[in-house]
């Protein structure tokens, strides 16, 4: 019998399972199946460091704010299980064009560094549809739009907006990305109907899965790939985001 189609995405990695945003989290996101993978990316002392906070607490033996580290000292912590705090050409070198990939932009002046690391590895053998650009920072995605258009933008969102999806088909989004929390059947439909793809975080219990699942949903990010993988299709080996 065929599967119902949900797209899994894995959520900094497969967080559910080894420390988020760590190379150790990717490889066990790769293993489990995920063939689409998220990161979180700040700018910091010339570096695309992969970190979702803006402070060292929550993950790493490290204190103070990120942007405020030095790379030397950012790279000297331990951000779980003795992983250390990765960068984005990193995390690409270990993917190796084998997976897709969305990039969350969290810090400010995010835009530019990440749009010429991207050019790079597509000069190196990746596809330019592989890459996902998202950000709660909208202005952000804008930048990114008039530096290449050719790379596509989600727009991150907390709540439901007074015009649904109208913001993200504003700034030329390929997707709209809600919370588990806030997400409804109304905004759904109406994303699809302007085009857009919509994906859900963070999405980690089964019910919470079928739940997306039949408000029609394209894709989610898990912590827990298998749990997508194992009861959704994935479709086809993918060559881009479609």
């Amino acid at each position: 019998m065929q599967k119902p189609y949900l797209l899994c995405i894995g959520h900094r990695g497969a967080m559910g399972h080894e420390p988020e945003n760590t190379l150790s989290s990717i490889r066990k996101a790769v293993e489990l199946g995920a063939s689409y993978l998220e990161v979180d990316v700040y700018y910091v002392d010339g570096h695309l460091l992969v970190f979702h906070d803006d402070r060292l607490e929550r993950n790493t033996d490290g204190h103070g704010y990120l942007s405020e580290q030095t790379f030397d000292y950012l790279r000297s912590l331990d951000a779980g299980k003795g992983q250390r705090i990765p960068t984005l050409e990193e995390v690409c070198a270990e993917i190796d064009a084998k997976a897709c990939l969305n990039v969350e932009l969290k810090g400010p002046d995010t835009a530019f560094p990440v749009t010429k690391l991207i050019t790079e590895q597509v000069n190196n053998g990746w596809s330019k549809d592989r890459f996902l650009v998202s950000s709660f920072r909208h202005r952000e995605l804008l930048t990114m739009k008039r530096m290449d258009a050719g790379i596509k933008l989600g727009a991150l969102i907390r709540g439901i907006p007074i015009h649904y999806a109208k913001f993200a088909e504003d700034i030329g989004a390929f997707s709209v990305h809600p919370s588990l929390q806030c997400v409804e059947q109304r905004f759904v439909d109406d994303a699809h109907e302007r085009g857009m793809k919509v994906f859900v975080y963070a999405v980690d219990h089964p019910e919470d899965i079928e739940k997306m699942y039949n408000l029609g949903v394209d894709g989610v990010f898990t912590g827990y790939p298998e749990r997508v993988i194992e009861n959704y299709s994935q479709g086809k080996n993918p060559s881009g985001w479609y």
